[in-house]
């Protein structure tokens, strides 16, 4: 087994898992259906079936299961027994001072101040915070884009008239932004280039 920085790594397919790694239902069953296969072959009889069928039933790491199957098929021939991934922790609700933090990184854009704010949030509450720093580079993102087309939209006639109403449009968006970063809800604003991930 492969062990990183002390930790050891999870088997890949094709790879037996180690010895002492737990096993799970799912793992019993399948060693069990097995053994009910070779003994309805005919390949040993009943009190071995059974000595088997308890063995496997009360297996409690794959150490206990290895020997069962490699009394039916043979060291160089066991089929894989792939324990589940680990399941995936599910984020933390976002406390009241993070969300009044994302939703300043939104709100900075309705008082004349785009792109810093969020951009100073994402490098400081976003190095802790997983909500900030989602809710951060997604104001970050929207005001990079308003600002950049402030400045190119008024090379054409019809920019000139546009830019008022897209900043007008982008601080009623910011404000909508931030009511739902404090409603813990993900907005996401249109016409959005993303340039920052």
């Amino acid at each position: 087994m492969a062990i990183m920085a002390g930790v050891p790594q999870t088997p890949g397919p094709g790879q037996v898992p180690p010895a002492h790694l737990r096993v799970t239902h799912q793992d019993r069953e399948h060693v069990v259906e097995h053994v009910k296969a070779a003994y309805a072959e005919g390949r040993f009889d009943k009190l071995e079936f059974d000595d088997r069928l308890e063995r496997a039933m009360t297996a409690r790491t794959h150490g206990d299961l290895m020997p069962i199957m490699t009394e039916l098929y043979g060291a160089q021939a066991v089929p894989h027994l792939e324990p589940l991934p680990q399941p995936v922790r599910p984020e933390r609700a976002p406390e009241s001072n993070e969300r009044l933090g994302a939703a300043v990184g939104h709100l900075l854009m309705a008082i004349g101040v785009p792109i810093i704010g969020p951009l100073i949030l994402m490098l400081t509450g976003g190095k802790t915070s997983p909500y900030i720093r989602r809710q951060a580079v997604e104001a970050l993102n929207f005001q990079i884009t308003v600002v950049g087309a402030s400045f190119i939209l008024p090379f054409t006639v019809i920019g000139v008239v546009l830019v008022p109403i897209i900043w007008v449009a982008a601080v009623v968006l910011s404000i909508v932004a931030g009511v739902s970063a404090l409603a813990e809800s993900n907005f996401r604003y249109p016409l959005t280039v993303r340039l920052v991930k």
